[in-house]
């Protein structure tokens, strides 16, 4: 079979924005320390518009990537956007220099980034706006409430969260809807079940960050690197396949800057996970 990533099926963000769930990553597509633009930018270019070959319709970025270079990145692959590409991208992180990170969600900062991350991507309006942390120096009114009204005047379609717990996405559904929750998630670290059971639940996209992480379970002889020989594939390949079994409302979105990586990633989406291997690695 011929990999695409629309072979890992679909799902609907807010019930309107069908994607395939098996999205792209930008974060590594920036310089080291993800500051500034990458070595081979031609190269970076190249690999998002491979990505859209391989059937790749969901590429997550955020403004604190570059800062503002991924996006930057994504308009001039991209632009003027395939109808069925979607792209989320995030506010709340801030950047003082490589490896740097901080953190601000007060309204006049959200709205300095959302007039920056639609003059960077090229858009009028972002399909996915995902407030990358709360802040916990800011009232969680003041932050959902500017991303509301944001939502209300057109700049953006949907609000996601990110790395969050139920309680949080309950409380932020008191001041506006909210269709995406991007929490880290993977074969190693399963610490937000409880936040993708909740998503499933009530039809939120669970989009899991840092996909990839296998920890001691793609070890030498342990049971990731077992199923994967087994199977014929990669470790990371079958940690892409569990996710995508876990739960249909799980979009991953690896990242990768290496061309082979992308087609190797993409290629998951066409692994056929037995029971057998999906329980034993579930267990883990």
């Amino acid at each position: 079979m011929r990999s695409s990533a629309l072979s890992a099926g679909s799902f609907a963000i807010g019930g309107d924005l069908p994607v395939a769930r098996l999205g792209f990553g930008t974060m590594q597509l920036t310089g080291p320390g993800v500051w500034g633009f990458p070595a081979d930018r031609a190269g970076a270019v190249r690999l998002l518009r491979r990505a859209v070959e391989l059937g790749v319709t969901f590429f997550d970025t955020a403004d604190s990537y570059g800062p503002g270079v991924a996006e930057q990145l994504l308009r001039e692959a991209l632009h003027p956007y395939p109808n069925d590409v979607v792209i989320a991208t995030k506010v709340g992180l801030t950047r003082s220099g490589p490896d740097r990170w901080g953190g601000d969600a007060r309204p006049a900062y959200i709205r300095r980034q959302i007039e920056s991350s639609l003059r960077n991507l090229g858009l009028e309006q972002i399909p996915l706006y995902q407030l990358h942390r709360i802040d916990p120096r800011v009232p969680l009114a003041d932050q959902i409430g500017t991303l509301a009204e944001l939502r209300a005047e057109g700049k953006i379609r949907h609000i996601g969260l990110s790395q969050v717990g139920v309680d949080e996405i309950r409380a932020a559904q008191r001041f506006a809807p909210v269709v995406s929750v991007q929490n880290l998630y993977n074969l190693a670290d399963r610490d937000s079940e409880d936040v993708l059971e909740h998503a499933e639940a009530t039809g939120l996209a669970f989009i899991p960050w840092f996909p990839l992480a296998t920890g001691r379970l793609a070890g030498a002889g342990g049971p990731l690197d077992q199923a994967a020989r087994r199977v014929g594939v990669t470790p990371s390949q079958l940690a892409l396949a569990w996710l995508l079994r876990r739960s249909p409302a799980m979009l991953p979105i690896p990242g990768t800057s290496s061309p082979q990586h992308l087609e190797d990633n993409v290629a998951a989406a066409t692994i056929e996970l037995s029971d057998a291997d999906y329980a034993a690695l579930s267990t883990q």
